[in-house]
């Protein structure tokens, strides 16, 4: 056995040993001791190894597969390029807190520096957005090497798991070899290659205890804002312990729904004259907020106290407005402190909102529709993945927040980048039946991401791309003002007219053009079994419209009786 070979035996078998499960390979030659070592641990049913060509879509689908399941995915890449390409989810996983562990194959340190090909200096690449950052000596032939070999891996996967007291997110080891990069016959290895008996990890991290903290100051009238939170039921959580405490609760999508959250929240808050009338004293974020301009206003609010309860040591605070931060024991602490009256006042507002809501309709084909009634469709217990731009603020407008069904995104960073790739790899990850919402350019900057070899896992995901040719999100903001439009369609519109049917059919994947409410939630209903494309064409030109009427529609049924508490 030749000493790359030996080393990415080991490095793939303590993985499996710290509980790796899933591995993205993308193909090259430095990286091959690797890929023979990942493609005999999923022969042997060790973990399931996926292939891709695109390195950037890789490094999604690694993020994908990690995102809800919280296990680290490894993405492994060649040397030069293939590494930087990576970055994007790395970021991503590094806002997000995604335990996300990248293996790339380096030349040897006598190459750099001498122009030599694909040779870059990797170590440090991504700079302060790993969570630990390391780099193999160069394996030879020579006794002594296994146990730092394994020692390093147990490293990389705890730090990728924020253990033992951390927070979870990316990690890298650069791995450089020599060759030959191909397994060879050269007799016996001079030390034992095998890890602890049991086949247990070769250093057990575990981690860190739960904190306790004391309860939060008892404050009556508190509205707690949740946002996104990197652990699947950190949301659910929250709202519990805001309803045990008596307070109402606005949520973002991915901030999870069901009693206890004001429906509409983010119209109520817009509405500026309803909410000067019923003011909290204070406002408890959990999570980051990322979305709706209202919240942001509020939480600058002259005589609002802001407080925040956080799963970071880097707190989210974008306004400097927050003056008490609390980690995520103080959910262990209801704080029974309501002010009945007006804690009432909120759900009733809410509940008026959403009734003017859906007998006013939303008008079709909007965004907003669009939005609506996917989440409306899906099926009890489903995984929705929204991209992000349009589609997660169409979403945030008009969901009620009454669907049970998992909302998950990308607001690490927020990108558009990934986010096929992202949703590919959720639904590898899960058994649950997984959708995903996308503007058109969410859905073509990441259309790699339908390139799925034939001899790799299968995804069931049903996408459904809400096209109005460019980028619509820009109608809304201060470029889109009318009097901008001089300037607005080549340099913001950015208009493709790319056919995605014929693109979807050069990828061997099923495309249907949806013309109405009734057939997309027909088409949406049914649960995915393989990987199909429903396309909704909306004009981007009537997206200011739609949601300057739903204010209105809002604002009007605040206005007509939704009950008074003014201090």
């Amino acid at each position: 056995m030749n000493p790359s070979t030996a080393l990415a035996t080991v490095l793939v078998d303590e993985l499996v040993r710290g509980g790796v499960r899933e591995a993205v390979l993308c193909p090259g030659s430095r990286s091959a001791p690797l890929a023979y070592a990942l493609q005999e641990a999923d022969r042997a049913g060790r973990l399931r190894l996926h292939v891709r060509v695109d390195e950037r879509s890789a490094g999604f689908l690694a993020l994908g597969l990690a995102k809800v399941t919280r296990v680290p995915a490894v993405v492994v890449t060649t040397s030069g390029t293939a590494v930087a390409n990576l970055h994007p989810a790395v970021l991503e996983a590094h806002h997000g807190q995604v335990p996300l562990l990248v293996l790339s194959a380096d030349r040897p340190p006598e190459l750099r520096g001498t122009g030599a090909n694909q040779t870059t200096t990797q170590p440090g690449i991504f700079g302060p957005a790993v969570r630990w950052s390391h780099e193999l000596g160069t394996p030879e032939r020579r006794p002594g090497q296994v146990p730092s070999w394994r020692s390093a891996v147990c490293r990389a996967v705890a730090a990728s798991r924020g253990r033992p007291g951390g927070v979870a997110g990316p990690v890298h080891l650069n791995v450089p070899l020599r060759e030959p990069l191909v397994p060879t016959a050269d007799g016996v290895w001079p030390d034992e290659l095998e890890g602890r008996r049991d086949g247990a990890p070769w250093v057990e991290v575990p981690p860190a205890a739960v904190g306790h903290s004391r309860p939060v100051d008892a404050v009556p009238r508190t509205l707690v804002v949740v946002g996104d939170l990197p652990e699947p039921g950190l949301a659910e959580a929250a709202i519990d312990w805001a309803r045990e405490s008596g307070w109402p609760v606005v949520a973002e999508p991915f901030g999870g729904g069901g009693e206890g959250v004001v429906p509409h929240g983010p119209l109520l808050l817009g509405a500026e004259d309803w909410l000067a009338r019923h003011l909290p004293e204070r406002v408890i974020t959990v999570g980051r907020i990322t979305l709706a301009r209202p919240v942001a206003r509020l939480l600058r609010r002259t005589g609002v106290v802001v407080e925040t309860v956080t799963a970071s040591p880097a707190w989210a605070d974008p306004g400097h407005t927050v003056s008490a931060v609390h980690d995520l024991g103080v959910l262990h602490h209801p704080v029974p402190c309501e002010d009945p009256r007006w804690t009432a006042t909120w759900r009733e507002a809410g509940t008026a909102v959403a009734k003017a809501v859906a007998e006013a309709g939303l008008p079709w084909p909007t965004g907003l529709a669009v939005a609506e009634a996917v989440l409306g469709a899906v099926p009890h217990g489903s995984l929705l993945f929204v991209g992000s731009s349009n589609a997660v603020r169409d979403l945030d407008l008009s969901a009620d927040r009454t669907s049970r069904a998992a909302v998950v995104a990308n607001r690490g960073l927020a990108g558009i980048d990934g986010c096929v790739s992202t949703a590919v790899g959720l639904a590898l990850a899960v058994t649950v039946p997984t959708y995903a919402l996308l503007g058109d350019l969410t859905f073509l900057h990441d259309s790699g991401g339908l390139l799925i070899g034939p001899h790799e896992p299968q995804p069931d995901l049903t996408l459904v791309v809400t096209n109005d040719d460019g980028g619509g999100i820009f109608t809304l903001l201060e470029p889109g003002e009318p009097e901008r439009s001089a300037d607005f369609e080549r340099v913001f519109g950015t208009p493709t007219g790319t056919n995605l049917a014929a693109l979807c059919a050069a990828h061997g994947v099923h495309h249907q053009r949806v013309e109405d409410r009734e057939a997309l939630v027909d088409a949406v209903a049914q649960r995915p079994d393989g990987l199909r494309v429903l396309e909704v064409a909306v004009d981007r030109s009537g997206h200011r419209a739609a949601h300057d009427r739903l204010r209105r529609v809002a604002t009007e049924a605040l206005g007509a009786g939704a009950g008074d508490t003014s201090r």
